[in-house]
């Protein structure tokens, strides 16, 4: 530790593994947070009662100001250490936990000296709550550089101060966008809601922030208005039920408390800081010990899994694409946004164009820096007579699902490509058994299957067959994670994972509209049960002729007979969502559906003859070792479906309600409706228990 300097306090009797003082000439004293044996600063119970040291050494003999930083390469803090936070959930001792937090920043927050927290790369949940505590805040501008509350999405919210402080700062409307949503901001959105102050080059970050400490300049006077004004006791009952309707409408209380307990707690809030501090501590703790909070938490480290699946080592430079449809130019532009040089081939120039129109919305909506939109359309290139695949170092076909017609194209596209270049197909439902017979590298040869949008689903299953090399499986997997995609391995039979599971369910579906079952009803019982889309809107979406040739793959391999709504491909301009009629009429990309009778009363075994098929299909996945194991099984349900996530996965769902109660009503649907209800192979596994 760094001894006195400048009225520097000393340190010299201190012995600390995580945090690191140095004095600047200035008589700034700057604190670097650099965790011990870690890649990433977070926050573990050790760290905090380091820092409530320093801050108690501090505020006895205090610097002109403090700048605290990271020690590390890249990122600022991350947050609180989940898997501690897991292990004190199961000890019974969050509420220990949660103190503790707060009372280390409500420490900070009372130095006797201006702080600064000087802000590069990452900056997350407890990193942004720390940032908070200080009097000031800096950031990098940096791409980097995001600054976010994403508590939420753990099924908690912000409980070491950051709820208090940050409606706060920068008023109600802005931090409840942010902690609602649990969206991250960048810098200079951050800059602009005043959640920041200032906005550096990275280089300058620390003299600066050492400046701008110094100086103390008042925050600006609208800023500090907004943030009376809108903490006020009326303006919190005026807002309150406005973000309770605002909530509502994407989460159902039952289903995802936080937002609701968040909005409440701030609603009823009064006192001074340290009652204020023990309602938020009340609260969040209560929340932690919920099933949502424990099933999200787990789907955190289920996330966290599939990426470390995929390394740095693809290879990969150039990728070229064969089918310009909506799933192969969205895969194509989408490459091409994430840094890959990129080819796109089809038979006719007019399908080449029509997807390169669509990149260009996409380009438009995620490069913010208009400077910037020619340099990444440029990485996207129209290619009619496929001249990139020679140069390619992965090649994707996205043509027809058909089995004939991807042979057909495999053996004109292999012969070209160099060495070490990988064949991939996106085929959605096709066994690799019937695509890798004529291959002549079959060892360089796999599924990657992306999902619709693209833009938008974070899953891509790779999909491997009884040739293909380790290394290759390797390879997609670092490529996926390259274009932030979560790679999930699966065997190659017929579906994989993700449409094996959601056939039985959306067929069930059609099934029941077929009955003359409402749509609406239909999609209202499965997000009663926590679907983020119901699926008659998500048959529209898929397309009703690409559900039509899953069908054609799935239907036979699983014993199960296709409605007719379904067993004749749709004509063109009755496809779904994107010829703006299927199922439902489509207005501006939203699908209008026809209200039910205020007197409509749904089957009460409606959500079980949607749910069980998928979670007997689940079973059946696990039993056939279509994944390695239950975890992957669930990752890969949730991030390729959007299967309920405060549920945990079908797998976790059926541990958490009963295997045996739900192969009950299993049987009591099969009595009822028939054999398709006839539970699958895989119910006795003890991985369901």
């Amino acid at each position: 530790m760094t001894a006195g300097l400048d009225g520097l306090p000393a340190f010299e009797g201190l012995r600390a593994r995580h945090w690191h003082t140095e004095a600047r000439g200035d008589g700034v004293l700057v604190l670097s947070f650099d965790r011990a044996e870690a890649p990433v600063n977070t926050f573990s119970q050790d760290v905090l009662i380091e820092l409530d040291s320093l801050l108690e050494r501090l505020a006895l003999d205090p610097p002109k100001a403090l700048v605290i930083r990271s020690g590390k390469d890249k990122g600022f803090i991350a947050g609180a250490d989940i898997r501690e936070f897991q292990s004190f959930d199961a000890k019974g001792v969050v509420g220990d936990a949660i103190r503790r937090g707060q009372q280390v920043f409500q420490r900070l927050a009372e130095l006797p000296c201006p702080t600064v927290a000087a802000i590069h790369g990452f900056c997350m949940g407890g990193g942004t709550e720390l940032a908070l505590a200080c009097r000031y805040r800096i950031a990098s501008n940096d791409a980097s550089t995001r600054i976010g509350l994403p508590e939420v999405k753990l099924g908690i919210y912000p409980g070491w101060g950051g709820s208090v402080r940050l409606p706060r700062l920068i008023g109600a409307p802005a931090a409840f966008d942010m902690m609602l949503t649990g969206r991250s901001l960048s810098a200079s959105a951050a800059r602009a809601n005043g959640l920041v102050d200032q906005v550096v080059e990275p280089a300058a970050l620390i003299d600066q922030a050492a400046a701008l400490v110094l100086k103390g300049p008042p925050r600006p006077f609208k800023q500090r208005v907004m943030a009376w004004v809108s903490n006020t006791w009326l303006a919190r009952r005026l807002l309150a039920p406005m973000l309770i309707k605002q909530v509502a409408r994407k989460a159902r209380k039952a289903h995802y408390p936080a937002p609701y307990a968040l909005i409440d707690t701030w609603q009823r809030a009064g006192g001074g800081i340290q009652d204020q501090l023990a309602a938020e501590r009340k609260s969040v703790v209560r929340l932690a010990s919920t099933p949502t909070a424990r099933n999200l938490i787990r789907v955190f480290f289920l996330q966290e899994r599939l990426k470390s699946l995929g390394g740095k080592d693809h290879g990969i430079e150039r990728v070229h694409v064969v089918g310009a449809g909506v799933m192969g130019g969205d895969i194509a532009a989408w490459s091409a946004y994430k840094g890959f040089e990129v080819t796109l081939q089809d038979r006719e120039q007019k399908f080449i164009d029509a997807a390169l129109a669509r990149a260009g919305e996409l380009f438009g909506k995620k490069v913010r820096d208009e400077s910037k939109r020619p340099a990444v359309a440029a990485r996207l290139k129209g290619d009619l007579a496929g001249d990139g695949v020679p140069a390619a170092d992965l090649v994707i076909e996205a043509i027809i699902e058909d089995a004939g017609a991807k042979r057909e194209l495999f053996a004109t596209v292999e012969p070209r490509l160099k060495a070490d270049a990988l064949l991939t197909t996106n085929t959605s439902s096709i066994a690799l058994s019937e695509l890798r017979g004529h291959i002549q590298r079959p060892a360089q040869f796999a599924g990657l299957h992306y999902f619709n949008p693209v833009a938008l689903m974070p899953l891509v299953e790779i999909i491997h067959h009884d040739r293909v090399a380790s290394e290759t499986e390797q390879r997609l997997a670092a490529f996926c994670k390259a274009i932030d995609k979560l790679p999930v391995p699966v065997a190659g039979t017929p579906g994989f994972l993700v449409n094996r599971v959601l056939f039985p369910y959306m067929l069930e579906a059609v099934t029941a509209y077929s009955e003359g079952i409402p749509g609406a009803a239909i999609d209202k019982a499965a997000m009663h049960f926590g679907m983020p889309m119901g699926p008659i809107e998500l048959i529209d979406t898929v397309g009703l002729d690409v559900a039509a040739g899953v069908g054609e793959e799935l239907a036979p391999f699983l014993g199960l007979s296709v409605p007719a709504a379904l067993a004749e491909r749709a004509e063109p301009g009755k496809r779904g969502k994107k010829d703006g009629h299927g199922l439902y009429k489509w207005e501006n990309g939203k699908a209008v559906k026809p209200e039910l009778p205020k007197d409509y009363q749904a089957p009460s075994d409606l959500e079980d003859r949607l749910i069980l098929p998928l979670l007997n299909e689940a079973v059946a996945c696990l039993h056939d070792g279509v994944v390695a194991d239950a975890d992957l099984l669930d990752a890969g349900v949730i991030f390729g479906t959007g299967f309920a996530p405060f549920r945990g996965g079908p797998i976790q769902y059926l541990r958490e309600t009963g295997a045996d109660a739900l192969l009950e009503r299993l049987k009591q649907l099969q009595a009822l409706h028939g054999e398709r209800f006839a539970p699958r192979p895989g119910w006795d596994s003890a991985q369901l228990r």
